[in-house]
């Protein structure tokens, strides 16, 4: 079963910016799509960035022009570059993804903090 492992979160001022990394334990350079999610205290899970098997991106308006999701598939990683970030930002960001079979592709990892002060 695939692994993912999120890392890169911090405190951050804002305005500032971060990049998040998801390592799979093996190669989802098959999946059908991989994306980038968080959850702020309270608030439902929301997806913030995906990456289609063809490359294709979608952001919501939310994070759009300010979120940036990529991948290294000889890496087996995947990355989300925040930039302007704002206090509405601060979540736990976790990453997953969705076979061709549109089964989820892991267990939800720990997840990593990002916290932006105003």
């Amino acid at each position: 079963q695939v692994h993912l492992v999120e890392s890169g979160g911090g405190l951050v001022q804002a305005g500032g910016s971060l990049r998040l990394s998801c390592e799979a334990s093996e190669t989802v350079s098959g999946a059908k799509a991989m994306a980038w999610f968080r959850q702020a205290p309270g608030k439902q899970r929301e997806m913030v960035a995906i990456i289609r098997w063809d490359g294709t991106t979608n952001y919501p308006r939310s994070v759009k022009g300010r979120f940036t999701i990529s991948r290294d598939n000889a890496k087996n990683t995947m990355y989300l570059r925040m930039i302007n970030l704002k206090p509405e930002d601060t979540a736990v960001y976790y990453c997953n993804g969705q076979s061709f079979n549109d089964d989820q592709l892991a267990p939800w990892g720990q997840g990593t903090q990002v916290t932006v002060s105003a």
